[in-house]
């Protein structure tokens, strides 16, 4: 990890203590994977960086605080999440030095790395630094923004869950301890100009100590995406990400939301809508119809067969995020019959792929949940955690709420933007105002 780090980020206490304070100037360090460095920055140079944290430079926002487009003075385009003040400092602190350690620890090109830092002072100058992704997160290509352009083809499609799944590799198998995600989903999933994925936003992540295969924690994630095991009593483990990174890849190949309200009121999960036309063979039907049947028939067979494999209830049953990448990159064959069902579409049910997918509803009460955030009753085991559940009653799940065409902001390192008309959209580098006051 960051030299700097192992010092200064090892707990809330010592950050809120001031060991990092905006009057430290450009110290740096060098993260573990080498080569890539990061500092710490003081608040007056990223108040100067994002023109005074300005409306017009705000990329996103949620429940942990704001994300600002910003650059430099030598020019180099930023992005910075500023956290939002808490009530409980100690457990804002904590997410903050959780999050910077995590950063700090890990270098892969598949993971968001860390620019720098600022801990100043006051409450409201915690912030992260990261480089800034022009194609902003999966989100906003899939429901967001940029949904109805059309731009995420079938080969970046690919290249996504590829990637991704690499991340994850390096964070449970490469990494030393191994790191449990526990938030993936498409707004944490960021775009670089070539469409290239970047696993972001370890506010959530747990270091786990070698010989640990769980813990029992406070549930932290989003609806939609969190496994059965963790959401309803707060087992914690890699097996937890393999599950999330299986609902992704449905959504990826579908363009569909993890939870979707039906014209009844009701909620219906992304596995429970896939399971009965996986079962029938009809994989052709779960292709986004904005790619008009441009896709390849094997690579499809491939993601659903990986998906399939990554949501099944059991988490002992889930193959680990090493099978998950062979399978991805055609090492393991699919399963006999699922190419030929994948190239069929339509009224052709007559192919029966050796895939099936487990569709895994959430308790009622879970589903019925009508605001945006839900809180897990998970046993604690660990002083923070016990902390946490004590001082917090219901604001740690976030239900994916991206119910109709109005994009929410409550997701991920760079939120979802307002959806604009497609031809209004500009180079995402120019910062402007169109006459209604939309960013564009």
């Amino acid at each position: 990890m960051g030299s700097g780090t192992s010092s200064c980020c090892g707990g809330a206490e010592k950050v809120g203590h001031g060991c990092v304070s905006a009057s430290s100037g450009a110290a740096a360090g060098t993260g573990s994977g080498g080569g890539s460095t990061w500092r710490i920055y003081s608040y007056k140079e990223l108040h100067a960086a994002t023109g005074g944290f300005s409306e017009e430079n705000k990329l996103g926002e949620g429940g942990f605080g704001s994300v600002y487009w910003g650059k430099t003075p030598d020019g180099v385009q930023i992005a910075v999440k500023r956290l939002k003040p808490n009530n409980n400092n100690s457990k804002a602190e904590m997410e903050f030095a959780v999050e910077v350690e995590v950063l700090a620890r890990v270098r892969h090109r598949n993971l968001l790395g860390l620019r720098g830092y600022c801990a100043g002072a006051a409450a409201d100058q915690r912030m992260i630094v990261y480089d800034y992704m022009p194609n902003l997160s999966l989100l906003s290509h899939l429901h967001g923004q940029f949904a109805s352009d059309a731009t995420l083809d079938w080969r970046r499609r690919v290249g996504v869950a590829v990637g991704a799944a690499e991340a994850l590799v390096h964070l449970h198998h490469e990494a030393s301890p191994s790191i449990i995600h526990r938030d993936i989903k498409a707004s944490n999933v960021l775009l670089d100009s070539d469409f290239a994925p970047l696993v972001a936003d370890f506010g959530f992540a747990k270091l786990v100590p070698d010989g640990v295969s769980h813990m029992t924690t406070r549930v932290k994630g989003t609806l939609g995406y969190l496994a059965p095991e963790y959401a309803m009593w707060g087992k914690v483990s890699g097996a937890c990400d393999v599950y999330s990174f299986g609902i992704l890849l449905v959504e990826l190949v579908s363009g569909r939301k993890p939870i979707e309200r039906l014209p009844s009121g009701a909620k219906r999960t992304i596995t429970e809508w896939a399971e009965p036309l996986i079962a029938r063979g009809r994989l052709g039907d779960l292709v986004d119809p904005r790619l008009r049947g441009v896709y390849d028939a094997a690579e499809l067979a491939r993601m659903l067969e990986a998906a399939a494999l990554c949501v099944q209830g059991e988490p002992e049953r889930r193959p680990d995020m090493r099978a998950v990448v062979r399978i991805l990159r055609g090492a393991t064959a699919a399963p006999d019959g699922a190419a030929a069902a994948a190239s069929k579409g339509g009224n052709d049910a007559q192919v029966r792929p050796a895939v099936r997918m487990e569709s895994v509803k959430y308790a009622d009460h879970l589903m019925e949940t009508e605001n945006s955030v839900y809180s897990g009753d998970g046993d604690e085991d660990e002083e923070d955690d016990e902390k946490e559940a004590a001082d917090y009653s219901s604001d740690e799940v976030e239900e994916y709420s991206l119910m109709d065409d109005q994009s929410s902001m409550n997701f991920g390192v760079f939120g979802a933007m307002p959806v604009v008309p497609v031809q209004t959209m500009h180079d995402p580098y120019v910062r402007r105002f169109g006459g209604n006051g939309v960013k564009i």
